[in-house]
């Protein structure tokens, strides 16, 4: 058993979340920054509109084993781009089985399955860039805590003990792992090489499971800390910090609470466009920001070395 870090699974289940009709109550501030630009990119019409029903079954090739604890985007699209085609076409029957018809875009991708993986990633790329990687900072800060937290108890109490603090519907008795509402059994001796345990961000109410042997079986469940994720964060004692980056650059940091573009911030802060876009370029060149492409724009976003600073200051 081991724990990975999967960008696909925030994607796929992202996705779902901010194309559903409802309002999710903990991801709402997200959910209302990120879904007009991925409508304006067209993503809420496209390939992984097709692929990721607003429920049910989600072909498995969308989310490959993570290759290690912590794989990056690109690994896990190179991982997708290269799924054997007798596997996405059996994942796009299943599909079928579950919704009923199969979309244009999906016909054309079980006809040429080599051709059109490369149109899906194209997508998946996009969206990662609208919708995730501004924030992936504070989506990965929860996800590291959640992975710790769990190999603490592991160390402490065992494995019995994690799997019956996971979820309500997971549990663990005369040694076995029990997951309400899935009826694939499997036995150690079929399951692949163990088992993959990833937190998410966006999974939920309840866990996902992903069986596809002889990978091993993955389990995703909804990280601890999701509830505050989106909170915004008082910023006390940025004096000291102001001190050594100057006061409209520590400016800028506390305002990208929330990813922005060029003009937003200086609409906000009242520094010119061009003063701005030179403050952020210093900040990016630090370390301190990201930036990320968003149609014509460009959102940057504090970066995981801005977050401690902010709080080492606090």
């Amino acid at each position: 058993m081991r724990f990975a870090v999967s960008p696909m699974w925030e994607v796929v289940t992202s996705f779902r979340l901010q194309n559903s009709a409802s309002v999710h109550p903990v991801h709402r501030r997200w959910v209302e920054q990120v879904r007009p630009r991925v409508q304006a990119a067209g993503l809420d019409r496209g390939w992984l509109a097709e692929l990721i029903p607003p429920s049910g079954y989600v072909p498995d090739f969308l989310n490959p084993a993570p290759s290690g604890p912590a794989p990056t985007p690109s690994v896990e699209l190179a991982a997708i781009l290269a799924a054997p085609v007798g596997r996405v076409r059996r994942d796009l029957d299943h599909l079928e089985h579950h919704q009923g018809r199969r979309g244009p875009r999906l016909r054309s991708l079980y006809a040429e399955p080599r051709a059109r993986l490369v149109r899906v990633a194209e997508e998946i790329e996009t969206y990662w860039e609208l919708a995730l990687a501004p924030y992936w900072a504070r989506i990965r800060a929860v996800l590291d805590a959640d992975v710790f937290y769990r190999a603490r108890q592991v160390a402490e109490h065992g494995v019995g003990h994690l799997f019956n603090d996971l979820h309500a519907s997971v549990s663990w008795s005369d040694n076995a792992l029990r997951v309400v509402r899935r009826q694939r059994t499997l036995s150690r001796e079929t399951a692949g090489t163990g088992l993959l345990l990833v937190p998410s961000a966006f999974a939920g109410p309840g866990p996902h499971t992903r069986v596809s042997l002889p990978e091993p079986p993955q389990l995703a469940y909804p990280a601890r800390g999701v509830g505050s994720l989106w909170e915004p964060r008082a910023l006390t004692g940025t004096n000291a910090i102001a001190a050594v980056l100057g006061r409209s650059r520590t400016l800028l940091l506390t305002e990208l609470e929330s990813p922005a573009s060029t003009t937003e911030l200086a609409h906000r802060t009242g520094i010119s466009a061009a003063g701005v876009s030179q403050h952020l370029t210093a900040l990016r060149d630090a370390g301190l920001v990201s930036a990320h492409r968003a149609g014509r724009s460009v959102l940057y976003a504090r970066t995981s070395v801005a977050e401690s600073v902010l709080a080492a200051s606090a």
